[in-house]
């Protein structure tokens, strides 16, 4: 097995999968259930010179070791970029690193040292990928799914792998436990996932687009103390404010009709409904104000230390927030 990987871009779910299928294959050539250590860096948290202090250093009380450094994009002094790519081409024995990073590069002095084999880019599924694999999962689960069921899941989960497959568990739960038929409706959706689920992104943008500025940040402080990454919350808001320029270019060209809507992925009515009250205060400026504001925010929160996340983050909300009141 390769001792040093990359794995890139935004499909969360996917990439967690190969890290799992690489965990387990080192626990299954250890010698018993302790044969595994692992530890997590943050680039940008940890100096690298201590990184690869540790990432030197054998472990007394294990078999091997899984090394992950989180954020490698944040990667950028040459001191630091120098010292790993020294380490990736001369690694410890019975070390694996594992570097993770949403965006779909970092340093090309890393990338040009990581093995052939061992750098991957997740990218996100395409639309017609999202509809067969969730149709799979229900399948999977002993349950079918209509079209209009499946477009109401993408609508309210975030599109990747991982949060599909928490949220399509708890809603097969939710089903099962009710006693109704196993093909699932749009309406189901509605009711099961929208009102069970746990804040995210989505439903911070639904009170974004209330102009519900003291519930926003409710929403924003509950995600931020589930310990929610920035990076994820960004992503979230960024795919709801490019549906809301969509929505707004139908609006202007008095196009607003239900197969329109659906062809830019909204279907159920809870998802109109927030679009359309985002149009009362958003237009299509303002929209790329804020689309500018979270490319913005998401590079200071990268850079910035952890203790100003909150400050940071309340101020990115109340900017938005600011920019539909123009």
């Amino acid at each position: 097995m390769e001792a040093i990987f990359l794995f890139l871009g935004p499909e969360i779910g996917e990439k967690q999968d190969a890290v799992d299928e690489i965990r387990a294959g080192l626990k299954g050539s250890g010698d018993s259930d302790n044969a595994l250590e692992e530890t997590a860096f943050y680039a940008g948290d940890t100096p690298m010179r201590d990184i690869v202090s540790v990432l030197r250093n054998g472990s007394l009380f294990s078999d091997a070791r899984l090394v992950f450094i989180r954020n490698a994009e944040n990667i950028k002094k040459k001191e630091e970029i120098d010292a790993l790519a020294a380490y990736i081409v001369d690694p410890a024995d019975n070390t694996t690193l594992i570097l993770l990073s949403n965006e779909n590069g970092v340093a090309k002095p890393i990338e040009n040292v990581i093995p052939p084999n061992g750098k991957r880019i997740f990218w996100e599924m395409f639309e017609n990928r999202k509809h067969e694999w969730l149709v799979n999962f229900f399948r999977r689960e002993g349950f079918s799914i209509t079209g209009e069921g499946v477009d109401a899941v993408l609508e309210l989960v975030e599109n990747n792998t991982e949060s599909l497959r928490r949220e399509c568990s708890h809603l097969c739960r939710f089903i099962d436990s009710s006693g109704k038929e196993k093909t699932i409706a749009a309406e189901d959706v509605e009711k099961w996932l929208s009102h069970t689920r746990e804040e995210s992104a989505f439903t911070l943008f639904s009170r974004i687009a209330h102009a519900d500025l003291v519930k926003s940040l409710e929403s924003l402080h509950t995600l931020l103390l589930a310990k929610e990454a920035p990076p994820a919350i960004f992503a979230g808001l960024t795919w709801c404010f490019q549906k809301l320029r969509d929505y707004l270019f139908l609006k202007e060209e008095h196009a607003v009709t239900d197969a329109e809507l659906r062809k830019i992925g909204l279907s159920s009515p809870k998802a109109r409904k927030d679009y359309e009250q985002a149009a009362l205060f958003y237009d299509t400026w303002s929209v790329d104000a804020c689309l500018s504001l979270t490319a913005e925010y998401n590079v200071l929160l990268r850079s910035a230390g952890q203790g100003l996340e909150n400050l940071l983050m309340d101020r990115y909300v109340y900017k938005v927030w600011e920019a539909g009141r123009r």
